[in-house]
């Protein structure tokens, strides 16, 4: 499954998957705020060179991330792709009527470059570490236990949605739907029966979220005061020295690079 194949690479042994979790979602989460302040183009290319480097040592196949941005890679390129010929006035080149722009072109590499280290850092997180580990260090980290137990069904039952789905496509496809030949457009019918499968699916999660719900207050969720993360001490050793150092170093490139954007906006 799509959801399950985040998961395929987080039993790796480099640098970042030993990082400890909330050293990890605190120096990542850090620097990817860093990277979404970037207002200046001589920064573009320090940013993509950071998230390069992570990723180098996160050791992560490139198949991993090229097929992860595939899908908001055309969101972002069908938001910015007519910004280099109509954004400015300063014309780099012209063809007829269509002029290419310094500016559009200077805001188009801005956004696809913040935009693509962003989501690397993004999916390093989350393709080195178990997201039950991640849920766990954002306990550990102050986020309230209704958040966390919250995420955790979300995350659980995102599997039982899809799977519930998959099964009511393959009874539309059993009953004939999709094999109708095709015409422009989309009928009349098509949509209604879409729009059938949609609400049946949310009439289906919405039963099952207050099956869920019940069972767990019959079990005593809610009630008593076992509450508290469970994240143990931190132990000193190798490890975490390589962890601090690591997210030491993260956070100075945070810095830096918010550092240098002020000081070039006020100069």
């Amino acid at each position: 499954m799509a959801f399950a194949s985040l998961e395929a690479y987080v039993h790796g042994n480099s640098v970042v998957h030993r990082w400890p979790p909330r050293l990890k979602l605190v120096g990542l989460g850090v620097l990817m705020f860093a990277f979404a302040t970037v207002q200046q183009g001589i920064l573009l290319l320090p940013i993509a060179a950071i998230a390069a480097v992570l990723y180098g040592l996160s050791r992560l196949p490139l198949g991993f991330l090229s097929h992860r941005l595939r899908y908001p890679g055309l969101f972002i390129a069908a938001v910015v792709v007519l910004l280099p010929f109509t954004a400015g006035d300063t014309v780099i080149a012209q063809w007829g009527w269509l002029a290419l722009r310094q500016e559009g072109l200077e805001a188009a590499s801005l956004i696809v470059v913040r935009f693509v280290s962003i989501l690397t850092l993004g999916f390093i997180l989350l393709g080195t570490t178990p997201f039950l580990t991640i849920i766990q260090a954002m306990r550990g980290l102050g986020l309230p236990v209704i958040l966390a137990d919250m995420t955790l069904l979300a995350y659980r039952y995102l599997y039982e949605i899809a799977d519930n789905l998959a099964t009511m496509q393959k009874s539309m496809a059993l009953r004939g739907f999709g094999h109708q030949p095709r015409r422009w457009g989309v009928s009349r019918r098509t949509v209604q029966q879409l729009a059938m499968l949609v609400g049946s699916l949310l009439l289906r999660s919405y039963e099952q979220s207050e099956r869920v719900y019940k069972a767990m207050r019959l079990r005593g969720y809610g009630y008593g005061q076992g509450n508290q993360a469970t994240l143990g001490r931190t132990n000193v050793d190798a490890q975490s020295l390589v962890g601090w150092g690591l997210t030491v170093a993260v956070l100075a490139m945070a810095v830096c690079i918010v550092a240098v954007e002020v000081a070039l906006s006020i100069g």
